[in-house]
């Protein structure tokens, strides 16, 4: 059966930051005391996951529960789509009218942009991000404090960046920007204009 997802992290004022809490922070508030979740994040981080192009041969239940761990989370994934609140649907109440240098957008057909910018950065990097697997609501002064754990995380040299960029799976043939870069370049825009972040990992199909 075939899925559509996409990643976002977009811009918004403090106000639109208020107006967004009251349905989105209990849904990842709820993703992420789901049974299961912080035993597959202490699983993950205690034991790396092998290099992707091996996962098809030894595929086993650490991989499994990556998969399960990085995925949309149901809460989540439920009110963006409109089925938790029939008034509140992703695409029109927190995507639109966000400008290019405000957004980083990645969709993709069959695969998940968390799961591969995870894997990409390893347990060490992807515990500096705030929020949970992908989603966050963040003040402005709460991506201001981020900051510099975001860019500890995104910051390569040359060999660390080949190696991500090697374990980053997703296909860029379109033009898409990377997970590599979005996140850090719409992080550093919203500190530099007082704004805040909303991170959030759907299904669109």
């Amino acid at each position: 059966m075939g899925f559509t997802s996409a990643w976002a992290i977009s811009g918004h004022t403090d106000e639109d930051i208020a107006n967004l809490a009251p349905r989105l922070l209990p849904a990842m508030r709820a993703d992420r005391d789901a049974p299961d979740a912080a035993r597959r994040w202490q699983d993950w981080q205690r034991a790396p996951l092998p290099d992707h192009r091996t996962w098809y041969t030894d595929y086993g239940p650490a991989i499994e529960s990556f998969r399960e761990l990085t995925v949309p989370g149901t809460h989540v994934d439920d009110m963006c789509g409109g089925r938790t609140d029939p008034a509140f649907y992703v695409v029109d109440d927190v995507w639109d009218g966000q400008s290019e240098d405000s957004m980083f957008l990645t969709v993709h057909s069959k695969e998940y942009a968390v799961s591969s910018l995870l894997h990409a950065l390893g347990p060490t990097r992807a515990a500096l991000l705030p929020g949970w697997c992908g989603t966050f609501l963040l003040t402005p002064a709460q991506v201001a404090a981020s900051l510099p754990y975001v860019e500890r995380a995104f910051t390569f040299t040359p060999d660390e960046r080949a190696t991500a960029e090697a374990r980053d799976w997703l296909d860029y043939s379109t033009g898409e920007e990377s997970v590599l870069d979005g996140p850090l370049r719409v992080w550093r825009t919203a500190a530099r204009t007082d704004m805040g972040l909303c991170g959030l990992s759907v299904h669109l199909t």
